[in-house]
């Protein structure tokens, strides 16, 4: 459904040019993505895990198409949408914190309505107040909570309108910005289940967006471990899990609590990411990684196939 080819997204950050004239400051360009290639099947989940500040915002953001890529292109295939038509999917996005992406001014049935009205999806008033109330309870609310404002819902209730609000537009394609990290834990897992759940009965496609390996594992069905704008590992979520290759992701796999190995020995990341306005040379990840060698210091690795995997590691 999604084809990205070596898609990179710089920002200029730099001091006005007086001011570097003066100074004799070179610009400063921000690598928030560099040259990331991937697919995405019509039906799966595509999860893309990283630290904060890796550029996983960012590229949801291309891929919708608020953010323009400096290079490289973004594709998308024509399908056969749910209503017959043939054409791209309709994509739309799930932000990370739903009360913020909720209009607090605005009932939940208008906010749910306007896609609907802007996109003439029902013919009439009273068909499209139908279709909010399908979907409320689609998204295990009831039709009642349309005549309710945002504030009176929790956070689980909130990213629920949101993604209501998405299935509205008959969307194909969801982007999901980390729509778990602002709720508890266990308000997580019902949002989680529900997702899992419309994409079998919608047969909807995830680019699903998280710093959180223990989120996307049992919903994923393709995974890539993202480090300062780049992939350093990709492939299939239970080979990625089972058999990880790179320290990073193993790094972020000592991260996840196990419930049966609770003393298990576990390595401690240390360092900051790097500034992404100034990368290491060589390796970026070689500054934290606790096996780098010389080599890893001076030559950068290349994203290559290891048996089904993709991983971007000199001691792979």
């Amino acid at each position: 459904m999604l084809t990205v080819s070596a898609a990179s997204c710089r920002f200029d950050v730099s001091a006005p040019a007086l001011t570097r004239l003066l100074s004799r400051e070179p610009r400063r360009i921000l690598r928030a993505v560099d040259e990331v290639s991937f697919t995405v099947k019509r039906g799966t989940t595509f999860s893309i895990v990283g630290e904060s500040g890796c550029g996983k915002s960012t590229l949801a953001r291309m891929v919708v198409g608020l953010q323009k890529p400096t290079e490289g292109a973004l594709r998308f295939l024509d399908i056969r949408r749910a209503d017959g038509t043939v054409g791209p999917p309709r994509v739309q996005m799930i932000f990370q914190d739903p009360y913020a992406s909720l209009n607090p001014r605005w009932r939940v049935g208008d906010i749910i309505a306007e896609p609907i009205r802007e996109l003439k999806l029902c013919p009439d008033a009273a068909s499209t107040q139908a279709r909010v109330g399908d979907l409320l309870e689609i998204v295990g609310l009831s039709r009642s909570d349309a005549q309710r404002y945002p504030h009176a819902f929790s956070g689980g209730q909130r990213q629920r309108i949101s993604i209501a609000r998405a299935l509205a537009t008959e969307a194909d394609f969801l982007v999901c910005d980390e729509p778990t990290s602002a709720l508890d834990v266990s308000v997580q897992a019902q949002v989680l289940n529900l997702m899992v759940r419309l994409q079998k009965e919608l047969g909807l496609t995830y680019l699903f967006i998280s710093h959180n390996l223990s989120v996307v594992r049992h919903m994923s069905d393709h995974l890539a471990i993202m480090y300062l704008g780049r992939f350093v590992e990709t492939g299939a979520a239970e080979e990625v899990f089972g058999r990880a290759r790179h320290p990073y992701t193993r790094l972020l796999l000592d991260t996840i609590p196990d419930v049966e190995k609770p003393n298990r020995s576990r390595q401690p990341m240390s360092g900051e990411v790097p500034s992404p306005i100034a990368p290491p040379p060589g390796c970026s990840f070689h500054p934290r990684c606790p096996i780098a060698i010389e080599r890893c210091r001076v030559e950068p690795p290349v994203l290559r196939p290891i048996e089904g995997e993709f991983v971007s590691c000199h001691l792979a």
